[in-house]
């Protein structure tokens, strides 16, 4: 089945809970929704606009638009997914129309948006650069693009680190079939994106690393560590360009010309 996994766009029916617990309830999802939110709060706080957010997943991004007043559109392809969002929106008394669907196929009737989400999505499609170009081409003049992204050179890098019979797979560019199973098979690199972006008629505004030190660093070593240390290096250094390029997630916001 891992082999499998890079033909289609993959859906997390069954990771769910693992999602819930292990990544947006734990550090890691809450440092990457700091910085995020850190990164969008202008737009958050704008007037009213029309936001698309493109393979929502659990819905906290959008929901968080959605309590600053904006319009949202929400797809994925994952029901379940999706029932814990529309849960989620229920409960805060917010709204939004939610759609099972691929973003290749909401964007074929959705009007132009002042805002497109489009996070940690790429990396899990069957064809990477032709759905970002199909979900950019949503983005109005003068509108935004949020996207976040598994970094490829963070990928490589943690697993030459870890070494053993890691060293093949990066050899032979295998992002997957062996270890852990949430390892996208289309990590993107931040030049190669930024480059994209670029000749799409786009001006990037913000590009910040995800967890640039904290990933690379031995558990036993963590144990050790004071986190708000850690944390302090991490938001100093996040935004530089020697070092957000190294960020297990890349977040990049830019605007369409």
């Amino acid at each position: 089945m891992a082999k499998e996994r890079g033909k289609y766009d993959y859906n997390f029916d069954g990771f769910v809970e693992k999602f819930e617990k292990s990544i947006y309830g734990s550090f890691k999802g809450e440092w990457r929704l700091k910085l995020l939110q850190e990164d969008l709060s202008m737009l958050q706080k704008s007037a009213p606009m029309q936001v698309w957010d493109a393979g929502c997943g659990l819905g906290q991004m959008a929901l968080w638009f959605a309590q600053g007043g904006h319009r949202l559109t929400c797809n994925d392809i994952s029901f379940k997914m999706l029932e814990k969002a529309k849960e989620m929106f229920e409960k805060a008394g917010c709204q939004a129309d939610i759609h099972k669907a691929p973003a290749q196929e909401i964007a074929q009737t959705l009007p132009p948006q002042d805002l497109v989400l489009y996070h940690a999505v790429i990396e899990w499609t069957a064809k990477p650069l032709e759905t970002l170009e199909i979900v950019a081409s949503k983005v109005k003049p003068g509108g935004h693009l949020s996207l976040l992204f598994f970094n490829q050179h963070s990928l490589i890098y943690r697993n030459v680190m870890q070494g053993s019979w890691r060293l093949k797979t990066i050899l032979e560019n295998r992002w997957y079939g062996r270890g852990k199973r949430l390892t996208p098979p289309h990590p993107q690199a931040p030049e190669v994106i930024a480059d994209w972006l670029t000749s799409h008629g786009f001006e990037i505004k913000v590009q910040t690393g995800i967890r640039i030190f904290h990933d690379y660093m031995d558990k036993e070593v963590l144990k050790q560590t004071d986190l708000e240390e850690l944390m302090a290096l991490e938001y100093r250094y996040c935004r530089q360009p020697t070092f957000r390029n190294m960020g297990r997630y890349i977040h990049i916001l830019a605007k369409r010309n």
